[in-house]
């Protein structure tokens, strides 16, 4: 008898069916789950699969990510209990596999779920306020274990991946008793810092109370008890010393642990000079408590079986299952949760260059990498301080040098606003107050008729509000003074009053000091661009800012001016290009051939909202306001929310860039080097004027011009560090500067094709295409395999390029398409000319014979096309 084949697999559907029966999904969320499942698996599961994964694990990753949509955009309206932890779990992923795909997976059935759940979608599921907090609650865990692993004997912590075994019990405790702080105490743990604050309170409440023969030190001989005083070791001065932290800070955290002590565990709390146990004998004891029954051998493990029943759900972060990350399960690796999107890695290597001495367009190609190239053997070992180092570290910077100025303009300040044409210091403290208040809102929830959520700036709590509005505020004014002394100095300035009365410039500045106070803190409740939609500002505002802030803090932290150019680089790769930018409105005025397709596409920018208008959206009563245009009046010619009114970029440093005409010189290079070479002495209040007003050092152009010139460079110089670094990994060095060439020209004379788009999918598609000219054995998959271990790569760079496309009744919709779809449609017929350029010149051995420059052309014509 014929042996019986085996049984089919289970179709994916049944195998979904199950994974929400063994979930426990209600019959409502699950059959919504199966409708999403069943129109989405031809985009999901027909596509190659996710990351270059298996099918069996981009399987799980696509089924736990229809399900989590299915939970979350519909289910929570009805009640359904599930959470993504739970989902994760149950398609054994880890969180860091999770967050890494969904992007890309999103973007693949994007059209759907906007279908479905309405063009929100995204901002609902909050998974990149998710993977951040992730990211946080890891490095806090690695902090917290290497730090019990310096005050405590044991050697157990220090787990594989996934093992959740022979973990001390006093670790657990202290992890347990964190977690129960944050569960009381949410507004306290919301930030980075903060959070070691509260790490640091529990190791500060264990040594009062572990017993003294489990620490890794004696009192006598400790390194980590340095602070000592006739009454003994000084605990909390030792502690904050040790891992920079507050001691005033660290102190409030202490009081209110204290309390929520005394309420979850019903013990009260007593002066540590009553309680005489060996685990005080030579410490300090002033201002420190302790709890009689909290550890002691009697009801430990009682208090440790209540810690871990204590259930969060009625917190922000309840997707997630905190206790995880006592052992590295399911979280993410230790180099993979540097802070979220920033990779130092990368920033550390753009901002060596960018902010490196003016350099031609050859040293650009040329200089070494930094880190090294993969391909060029380089070994150098560079030292990267770990996302906690950092974080507390830039907060010390913070508390030491910001914290202590005053809360109002200094002497100088005042003098200089009040000598302008009129009195200008009051209008720019109640600036400050409405629009930092538009960042860090202090009113409550409710009293603003909002929810709180992972993308809400309400979840704030209003002490920790009123402290960063104040950093920021300490920050920004220092910085504008500084500002204002070196444009004072400036032969071309004969009046500060244009700049001082600029409200597009004020408000960049403040922006720029939350961003940093934001960064600094490392919060995951307001992300970049949050600052940007709170003050009404676009990506190309705050890019005019960047350069003069890092120039004018002069004690700005290393890790800081490495946040502002990550931030720098976002801008000038994507986000000043986006649609809404005020980009456009400096373009349509300095490129009027550009101002046609500007228009079809609706990209210029709104006007700027009035501070008028911040009030009102806040709900903030504030009198004496400075008088600030609305845009519901029609605007002056020179008024700074004309939204024809883009306001200049003044660099020095970065700026002057010397081009080599390096093939075919494209038109305006000489406009080009001279516009550039004038900004080292162009005035910052230049940089914020009006289209029409004439550069102020001299010459016909106006300083719109000047803008798009600079900006255009920075472009430039961006683009030259990145082909450079492709073309090292994909080993074709000799093509970069043919590459280069090709993206410049089309910069200048087909800037178009960048409108709403990526400059990486610009610079990629200008590789194949010189590859092809080239005849280089040079495919499309191995470029974006090599682009893939790039640090700036994100999968939408080459999965979604916007092409605009009219339906039959002319309106214009947003589609997106894959980069060989583009490549074919969009960009060959637009760079045509620059790629038939490097025939014509002789790129090619065939092609230097000019006779031949017509059979080329031909040739070029019929292989130009990409595939894979």
């Amino acid at each position: 008898m014929a042996a019986q084949p085996p049984p089919a697999p289970p179709a994916v559907e049944a195998r979904f069916a199950e994974l929400c029966k063994e979930l426990g999904v209600g019959e409502g969320v699950a059959g919504e789950a199966a409708a999403l499942l069943d129109e989405a698996k031809g985009a999901l599961l027909g596509a190659p699969s996710v990351g270059g994964r298996s099918a069996k694990d981009a399987e799980r990753l696509c089924l736990a990510f229809v399900l989590y949509c299915a939970v979350k955009l519909k289910g929570r309206k009805e009640g359904s209990g599930i959470r993504l932890c739970e989902i994760l779990k149950g398609c054994k992923l880890k969180y860091d596999d999770f967050f890494k795909e969904m992007q890309q997976i999103g973007l693949k059935i994007e059209k759907i779920l906007e279908s479905r759940y309405g063009r929100d979608w995204e901002g609902h599921l909050e998974l990149k306020q998710l993977e951040s907090l992730v990211n946080l609650l890891a490095d806090a865990s690695r902090f917290y274990r290497k730090a019990y692993n310096e005050l405590f004997s044991s050697s157990t912590t220090d787990q594989e991946p996934g093992s959740a075994t022979n973990i001390p019990d006093y670790f657990l405790f202290g992890w347990n008793l964190f977690l129960m702080l944050r569960s009381r105490s949410p507004e306290l743990f919301k930030d980075l810092v903060s959070c070691i604050h509260g790490l640091v309170a529990v190791l500060a409440i264990l040594l009062i109370h572990v017993p003294a023969k489990f620490r890794s030190f004696t009192i006598e001989s400790s390194s980590h008890l340095i602070k000592q005083s006739e009454e003994g070791v000084d605990i909390i001065a030792s502690l904050c010393h040790n891992y920079h932290t507050s001691e005033e800070r660290l102190k409030e955290i202490m009081d209110k642990s204290h309390r929520a002590i005394e309420d979850f565990f019903g013990v009260k709390a007593l002066s540590a000079s009553k309680c005489k146990t060996e685990n005080l004998d030579k410490i300090d004891t002033d201002g420190l408590m302790c709890f009689n029954g909290l550890i002691d051998e009697e009801s430990f493990q009682l208090n440790l079986k209540k810690l871990e029943k204590l259930c969060d759900s009625n917190s922000w972060e309840w997707e997630l299952d905190l206790k995880l990350f006592l052992s590295n399960d399911y979280i993410p690796s230790a180099e993979k949760s540097s802070g979220g999107s920033t990779n130092l890695g990368c920033s550390k290597r753009a901002f060596e260059t960018l902010a490196s001495p003016t350099k031609t367009i050859k040293n650009m190609l040329t200089v070494p990498c930094s880190p090294p190239s993969p391909v060029n053997g380089g070994s150098v070992k560079i030292v990267q301080m770990t996302p906690v180092t950092s974080a507390m570290t830039t907060a010390k910077w913070l508390r030491e040098v910001i914290s202590s100025l005053p809360d109002k303009p200094s002497s100088k300040l005042q003098q200089l606003l009040s000598s302008c044409d009129r009195d200008l210091t009051n209008d720019v403290t109640k600036r400050v107050s409405i629009v930092l208040e538009a960042i860090f809102p202090t009113k409550s929830a409710a009293d603003r008729g909002g929810s709180i959520g992972l993308n809400c700036a309400n979840a704030f709590d209003v002490p920790w509000a009123e402290a960063r509005k104040m950093e920021a505020s300490k920050l920004y004014y220092r910085v504008l003074e500084a500002i204002c002394r070196a444009e004072s100095q400036n032969s071309s300035v004969n009046n500060l009053t244009p700049l001082l009365s600029n409200e597009r410039f004020h408000r960049c500045l403040i922006a720029c000091s939350a961003e940093l106070v934001l960064a600094t803190h490392k919060t995951v409740i307001m992300m970049f661009p949050a600052v940007l939609e709170s003050t009404g500002l676009t990506a190309f505002d705050l890019s005019k800012i960047i350069e003069n802030f890092v120039r004018h803090e002069e004690t700005l932290p290393r890790e800081l001016k490495r946040h502002l150019n990550s931030l720098e680089e976002q801008l000038l790769e994507s986000m000043a290009w986006e649609k809404g930018s005020s980009l456009y409105n400096s373009l349509i005025v300095a490129r009027p051939s550009l101002a046609s397709e500007i228009n079809r596409l609706g990209l210029l920018a709104e006007p700027m909202p009035s501070l008028d208008e911040l009030v009102a959206r806040q709900n903030v009563l504030v009198e004496g306001l400075p008088a600030t245009p609305s845009k519901k009046r029609a605007a002056a010619p020179d008024d700074n929310t004309d939204p024809r009114s883009p306001k200049r970029l003044c660099n020095e440093s970065r700026n002057t860039v010397v081009e080599r005409n390096l093939q075919t010189p494209p038109p305006k290079q000489s406009h080009i080097v001279s516009a550039n070479l004038k900004a080292k002495c162009h005035p910052l209040q230049s940089t914020f004027a009006s289209p029409t007003v004439s550069n102020p050092v001299g010459g016909n152009d106006k300083c719109v011009d000047i803008t798009v010139q600079i900006f255009f460079s920075k472009i430039l110089k961006l683009a030259a560090i990145r082909i450079r670094n492709l073309c090292e990994r994909i080993q074709y060095v000799e093509q970069t500067e043919r590459v280069y060439n090709v993206f410049k020209q089309i910069l200048d004379q087909q800037a178009a094709l960048f409108f709403n788009r990526h400059i990486d999918q610009i610079i990629l598609c200008c590789l194949y295409g010189v590859a092809k000219v080239c005849q280089l054995e040079l495919s499309f998959r191995e470029i974006l395999n090599n682009y893939k271990r790039e640090p700036q790569c994100k999968p939408e760079v080459f999965l979604s390029i916007y092409v605009g496309t009219r339906n039959r009744n002319g309106i214009l919709g947003s589609h997106h398409v894959d980069i060989i779809t583009f490549y074919n449609e969009v960009f060959v017929p637009a760079a045509k000319p620059f790629l038939v350029s490097l025939i014509a010149s002789g790129t090619r051995p065939e092609d230097k014979n000019p006779n031949k420059g017509s059979a080329a052309f031909t040739k070029f014509q019929e292989f130009l096309c990409m595939h894979w």
